[in-house]
């Protein structure tokens, strides 16, 4: 794709559950497959929720189901790939729907995107994020601050990464983040105290790196617009 075409960006204003948002990226990847729509990234929270990607453990989920549902977090198997992982308000995700082409990444490129888009944004609020060989995702001197977990589908992208502002962090005891045992997971609220940013202002950070580091500029675009796609 040339890169300077313009793409959406679509930003729900309040948490949403796993499951519609997982159907609607599937949507929404078809008709990025048909052209019927150009590069979308969604921008979100989601309801609390453990999530278990295609190469997952069960085993990495700590509690039974039934604790789980006692408070308040639903559990679904994921498409994307990785293990498992924790989502809840307070954490960005961000889920590009792209079509990798001569002008974009390979999955490993467009993996190296993503962590550099994350360490880019910590940076703006002075944190210092890096990656660690052998792993996906952002890491700072405190532990993990972004996952990622993406697939690929006829060279269009789905899922994409989680980054932690403010979420509750004790959400992440439940599981074995990422499968990674012993490594601990942190946010910028944990690291910055009251100089923490807003939410809002780290997903407007998050969308400046996306466009300057994956070389595409977004349009906004309401949510209500998505679910009258032509079929």
């Amino acid at each position: 794709m040339n890169k300077q075409a313009h793409g959406w960006a679509v930003t729900f204003p309040a948490p949403q559950p796993f499951a519609p948002t997982e159907a609607l990226q599937e949507s929404l990847a078809r008709a990025r497959y048909e052209e019927r729509i150009p590069d979308t990234v969604l921008f979100l929270q989601h309801q609390p929720v453990v999530t278990l990607g295609r190469r997952g453990r069960t085993e990495h989920v700590l509690v039974p189901p039934e604790h789980l549902q006692r408070q308040g977090i639903a559990f679904h198997r994921a498409g994307r790939g990785g293990d498992v992982t924790y989502h809840a308000p307070g954490q960005w995700i961000v889920y590009p729907i792209l079509r990798l082409g001569a002008l974009g990444a390979d999955a490993h490129g467009y993996l190296h995107n993503m962590e550099e888009m994350v360490i880019r944004t910590c940076a703006d609020f002075g944190v210092q994020a890096f990656r660690v060989e052998g792993k996906n995702g952002a890491w700072t001197a405190a532990g993990k601050i972004a996952a990622i977990g993406f697939h690929l589908k006829r060279g269009i992208t789905l899922h994409g990464l989680s980054f932690n502002v403010d979420i509750d962090l004790a959400g992440f005891q439940l599981i074995v983040p990422c499968g990674l045992v012993g490594d601990p997971v942190c946010s910028l609220k944990q690291l910055l105290g009251d100089q923490a940013p807003t939410r809002e202002a780290v997903r407007d950070r998050l969308e400046y790196h996306f466009t300057s580091v994956c070389g595409r500029p977004l349009i906004p675009r309401p949510p209500a617009d998505l679910p009258n796609l032509p079929r």
